[in-house]
């Protein structure tokens, strides 16, 4: 999708016909941008009209955008735009949208501005050259003050060389002439440098203020980047918290605004365009200099207590006096999206917040200004009419802070207001991990500058993998990610393929497959299971799995591919499908009958055994088990494992004797004390 975000950014500067060129009726902008990421993830370059033999292909990508558009329409509740939706549909050609891909590249490479990253540090020259600007400016009203006094001096000596003139009739009248002469030479040249000065001034103030403008753009689209990476960040996204160089950059330009103002206000004529577009410049960046510092949790327990940090980026221009008092509300998804014109509150209290102002404050040594909502509590909450099987755990909400605020150097105050990211609120712990599936699918899939809090119903497999991956490593902690097998094994997982050799790269997977469908044959959904892996690793099996003790996510097909022909007692260690938060030991075992053969990976069978322990158990019986398998049947580590080091961590516990002496009831009891991973890895 990165070519649509960059599209996004050079839209507003391309002109109408443009536009309309671009984006014909029978492949709109806004399926472009609906379509964005499944658009993106196609190989429309492969396609040529003069190509015949392509032609089954296209059909079948055609289908996909088809069945898209048409799913795209059946979730709209508006019927003329799903009518809309299902016309375009029935038009649509491959060779169209990858025309339009080619061209929206042409208009990219034209514009290498535009297409720079949003989150780029403060562009120190352009605001130096802003400077230098308003110092020239500055210099030519001091020129033209100078050019007025000197004139007001010519006019004086002119008016008494006249009053002298009419009263001298001597031999020097000639020589007094030459005088008023060279007086009305000065005084007319003086007028014209004035003049000319004043015209530089003037066209050098509106240079500025449009070089300001789009300085300012580009600050505004570095904070909503800072915004979006934060968001992000809720999935394992990189994240610079840091907000002092936008912080700097703010204070910069406001420095700027105001001097550029009282430079139009010491205008000899007053110019209301340019006072207009530098109040409006003012205002948006005093409203666009609030952020959320600090997110409140994701996820929200009512009668809990949590905190959250706002922070002004321009608090050092703050008017002194009276305090600056900043108040919280809760606010549903439908409030949030009203919130589009400033100044407009929420008009309903859905829920009652306990703690909910606080003081903007001062940190001098920080040279931060923020207000800190300290023990923080939802104490109710109202819940809107849900549709169809929707729960309260898909419900989003937000906090919305607001204050009232005066600026040093502005004549007036004014309204600012930011929403938190969005959050889930839920009255018992068992609601916390369907909750989170709520927040992860909103980081993960939302776009920039979105609707509030529209989020798409179904998204490509490679962009869900992705996401899965990144929060596994980040709540894990380890660089080690999910290779192709485990990937390929989450695939099968969600969409019930039991098929080792498929392609799910292009698949959609939909929310409902996500967390809301259990999986089938098992109580739990997909999210649920995949959660309970997470927390097993972090909490018990980090360092092994970092190490690359653990093979992973893996089907029993493959399975019985990687382990069919070694000798007997090769074993892996791997995550259990079946249960929440299991791992299983799968090991090659002698046969009576049919020698060294994988049929199955179920319990007992006789040649591959899987041993399963839930969360709660594996502290005891991993330990004991290997410790017994390992002197008869797991002899063998898989070749991926065969390194000094690692071979030394499985097979590090007591000496073969000891365990030959002790019977397993009392080994089991005498666990605790005993080492986990010693015996175990």
């Amino acid at each position: 999708m990165a070519q649509w975000t960059q599209m996004k950014q050079l839209i507003p500067y391309l002109a109408t016909q443009i536009l309309n060129e671009l984006y014909s009726p029978s492949f709109p902008m806004d399926v472009r941008c609906y379509l964005a990421n499944w658009i993106e993830e196609q190989r429309w370059e492969d396609f040529e009209t003069e190509k015949v033999d392509q032609e089954p292909q296209a059909l079948t990508l055609l289908d996909q955008i088809i069945s898209c558009l048409q799913n795209l329409a059946g979730q709209n509740p508006n019927v003329v735009e799903r009518m809309r939706l299902q016309r375009i549909s029935r038009n649509m050609l491959v060779l169209t949208v990858r025309d339009v891909l080619r061209k929206e590249r042409e208009l990219l490479s034209q514009a290498v501005s535009v297409t720079e990253p949003l989150a780029q540090p403060p562009p120190t020259r352009d605001v130096d050259l802003l400077v230098l600007k308003v110092l020239e400016i500055q210099d030519c009203r001091q020129q033209i003050h100078q050019l007025q006094e000197e004139l007001n001096w010519e006019r004086q000596n002119y008016e008494s060389m006249q009053g002298t003139l009419q009263q001298t009739q001597t031999n020097g009248m000639d020589t007094s002439m030459s005088e008023v002469t060279k007086l009305q030479t000065n005084i007319k040249q003086h007028e014209y440098n004035g003049q000319v000065i004043a015209k530089k001034r003037v066209q050098l103030l509106q240079e500025a203020v449009s070089s300001l403008e789009k300085c300012q753009s580009r600050l505004i689209n570095s904070i909503k980047a800072w915004r979006w990476e934060q968001h992000q960040a809720t999935i394992g996204h990189p994240f610079d918290d840091n907000l002092s160089p936008l912080q700097t950059w703010c204070e910069q330009l406001l420095g700027v605004n105001g001097k550029l103002r009282q430079e139009v206000m010491l205008a000899g004529e007053p110019i209301p365009e340019l006072q207009e577009r530098l109040g409006r410049l003012l205002q948006t960046l005093i409203q666009s200099s609030l952020m959320v510092d600090k997110q409140p949790p994701q996820v929200i327990k009512t009668q809990s207590k949590f905190s959250t940090t706002v922070r002004y980026l321009l608090g050092e221009k703050v008017a002194p006096g009276k305090p600056v008092l900043f108040k919280a509300q809760i606010i549903t998804e439908a409030q949030a999206r009203n919130l589009g014109q400033l100044g407009s509150l929420p008009s309903e209290n859905v829920g009652e917040l306990i703690n909910n102002t606080a003081i903007l404050e001062h940190n001098t040594s920080g040279k931060s200004t923020c207000a800190t909502f300290r023990n923080m509590s939802i104490k109710k909450i109202k819940r809107a009419d849900r549709k169809g099987s929707e729960s309260v755990t898909e419900e989003k909400f937000a906090l919305f802070f607001t204050t009232e605020i005066s600026i040093t150097g502005c004549d007036i105050p004014y309204r600012i207001q930011m929403i938190s990211v969005p959050v889930v609120v839920i009255v018992h712990g068992s609601q916390d991990n369907n909750a989170l599936a709520t927040i992860i699918w909103d980081c993960a899939f939302s776009e920039p500058e979105r609707i509030p809090f529209l989020v798409p119903e179904r998204v490509p497999w490679k962009q869900m993998c992705r996401t899965l991956n990144s929060k596994f490593m980040s709540e894990v902690g380890t660089q080690r990610c999910l290779d192709n097998y485990n990937q390929h094994f989450l695939a099968q997982k969600i969409f019930d393929k039991p098929d080792i050799a498929g392609d799910y790269s292009n698949m959609l997977v939909s929310w409902a497959q996500f967390n809301k469908e259990v999986l089938p044959g098992r109580p739990f959904t997909f999210w649920q299971w995949f959660d309970g892996v997470i927390e097993l690793t972090k909490k018990h099996l980090k360092s092994y799995w970092s190490d690359g003790l653990i093979f992973g996510f893996i089907g029993k097909q493959h399975l019985h591919l990687i382990l069919k022909d070694r000798p007997n007692g090769t074993f892996l260690l791997r995550f259990s499908d079946s249960e929440i938060g299991g791992i299983t030991i799968a090991y090659v075992a002698p046969s009576e009958s049919k020698g060294l053969v994988c049929p199955s990976v179920c319990p007992l069978y006789d040649l591959v055994y899987s041993l399963y322990w839930s969360f709660s158990y594996i502290l005891r019986y991993i330990p004991v088990k290997l410790a017994f398998l390992s002197f008869s049947l797991l002899s063998n580590l898989h070749p991926s494992f065969q390194t000094g080091a690692r071979r030394s961590r499985i097979f590090n516990h007591p000496p073969r004797e000891t365990w030959r002496s002790v019977p397993l009831v009392t080994v089991l009891s005498q666990m605790e004390p005993y080492p986990l991973y010693s015996a175990l890895f």
